[in-house]
């Protein structure tokens, strides 16, 4: 059986010996939104944490709050574009963020392609957002694993770009450390907007959402 195929059986009856309780709607889930990042106050304010904001901004805005823990992960149930979603952080440390993720999307029954992963990019320039659908990973571990855990790359990305760090600046040390309270103001803009393109990509499709969020603001 492929790795697709398990998604759809295996993981449902594994996690069906976890007690994870009832889904908080009677109504399918249609898409799944997961913002990656690293759990705990150590890493809260640091740039490999965008994709935890993102979703934070989303669930503000629907008056929801992410902080069910199912399948190592918080979330939240909510309603974006007029279908139901789910929002999760996975807890998994962003490296293994897969284990989370495919669980869920096996849990529900929703496919990869009704997946939209919200992370961070070095390559992109700061503050930068592109929309993309598949492709490699371009060394991002968290996009890795969720590939992997999935066995498929057929899901949807959104890169919020960090830009590289200074010649003398470690890469690491750069997404990891905290962001200055200068430094999160400035990214609130492109938070907002990978908010947005969250929406906009359930609402209008994903042709229209990267022609309209892949441009330079």
């Amino acid at each position: 059986m492929s790795k697709l195929g398990r998604l759809f059986g295996g993981f449902r009856a594994q996690k069906r010996k976890i007690s994870e309780g009832p889904a908080e709607s009677s109504s399918p889930i249609e898409w799944v939104v997961a913002g990656l990042g690293n759990p705990g106050g150590d890493y809260a304010r640091s740039r490999h944490n965008v994709g935890f904001m993102t979703l934070d901004r989303l669930a503000e805005s629907k008056k929801v709050q992410i902080s069910r823990r199912r399948f190592a992960g918080a979330t939240a149930e909510t309603e974006l574009a007029g279908h139901r979603a789910i929002l999760v952080r996975p807890e998994t440390f962003y490296n293994a963020s897969g284990e989370c993720v495919a669980a869920l999307l096996g849990y529900f029954k929703v496919a990869p392609a009704k997946l939209i992963v919200v992370h961070d990019d070095l390559d992109l320039e700061v503050h930068r957002l592109r929309i993309k659908r598949g492709g490699g990973d371009a060394g991002n571990r968290g996009v890795r694993s969720i590939a992997e855990a999935l066995g498929t790359n057929d899901f949807i990305r959104v890169r919020i770009g960090l830009g590289r760090p200074v010649a003398d600046d470690d890469p690491r040390d750069y997404v990891l450390r905290p962001m200055r309270a200068e430094e999160l103001a400035d990214f609130a803009p492109a938070l907002a907007r990978a908010a947005e393109a969250v929406e906009a990509i359930i609402s209008e499709g994903l042709e229209r959402a990267m022609g309209r969020y892949n441009q330079r603001v």
